[in-house]
């Protein structure tokens, strides 16, 4: 089966600032595939490349296609959430619906309204008169109503409450996504989409630093709280990173056998939050 994504030295430089140096990355389909990294590391410059809305060097398909080359085609097939949802503002809802119905074949207009039936956006509404919340809701009813074979989501939830970010990624999980499709999702929000990821990919510098399955983690890395008097036993066996934790030292390890591990204190599997933070402090020393 084509890979989703295929991308092989894929760079791309904006006057000598390199936004991306060279990486290389396969997204299978039916993958849910979290893109994570600081601020300037490359996610969004990636994102634009894969939605063919940037030039780059190297080789790049998405879904087959060359998404600069072939964007029209390819957009049949993907579906793109921004950070920042702008819809008109004279419009109404029940219009909205059918103006998309007009212009993309792949939208689903009984499936847009399913999605909003949760929410207390009404048909007969404007968008002058929704919240910043409810103009969220209603640009995800509208993508989420498209059948798409990859879905690209840049913060998708921002401008939306815990209980609605909850509720958002409980229906990509349980109506959404299938084995034919695939999601590519970045969010400084780590935590809270954790729990629906297959894979991660750490960026940093516009290189990848990990690129794992979710499902693999807790057989590499290991976190051990180490008391004052283990330390140097600890320290010895090179951690990856330390903090301090009620007066005691917790240590990242990747690859060191969790039984040695444990003799030196209580082991854990780290959340993908502690992963991340201790990765990119890695790499700055």
């Amino acid at each position: 089966m084509t890979a989703t994504i295929q991308a092989r030295g894929l760079s791309k430089s904006f006057g000598a600032t390199r936004a991306l140096a060279g990486i290389d990355l396969t997204i299978p389909a039916g993958r849910i595939v979290g893109l994570i990294g600081p601020n300037g590391a490359g996610k969004t410059t990636a994102m634009k490349a894969i939605l063919g809305l940037t030039p780059y060097q190297g080789e790049l398909k998405v879904l087959g296609l060359d998404p600069h080359r072939q964007r029209q085609q390819l957009m049949r097939d993907v579906s793109f959430i921004a950070d920042t949802a702008i819809l008109p503002r004279w419009i109404r809802v029940s219009e909205l619906i059918d103006f998309t119905a007009q212009v993309h074949p792949r939208f689903s207009p009984e499936r847009c309204r399913a999605l909003l039936a949760g929410t207390k956006i009404d048909p007969k509404m404007k968008v002058k008169a929704m919240s910043k919340g409810m103009v969220v809701q209603m640009h995800l009813a509208l993508v989420m109503a498209i059948d798409a074979r990859l879905l690209v989501l840049d913060e998708p939830t921002l401008g939306l409450d815990i209980l609605h970010r909850k509720a958002f990624y409980e229906n990509l999980l349980n109506d959404y996504f299938d084995q034919d499709r695939t999601i590519l999702v970045t969010t400084h929000q780590v935590e809270e989409i954790e729990h629906i990821l297959s894979d991660v990919v750490f960026i940093r510098d516009g290189r990848i630093v990990l690129d794992t399955a979710m499902d693999a983690l807790p057989d590499r890395y290991t976190e051990v709280l180490v008391g004052p008097d283990r330390r140097e036993a600890a320290l010895a066996l090179q951690p990856l990173h330390e903090r301090s934790l009620f007066g005691k030292s917790a240590m990242l390890f990747d690859g060191v056998d969790r039984l040695r591990l444990a003799e030196l204190g209580e082991v854990r599997t780290p959340g993908l939050a502690d992963l991340f933070v201790a990765t990119m402090k890695e790499r700055d020393q």
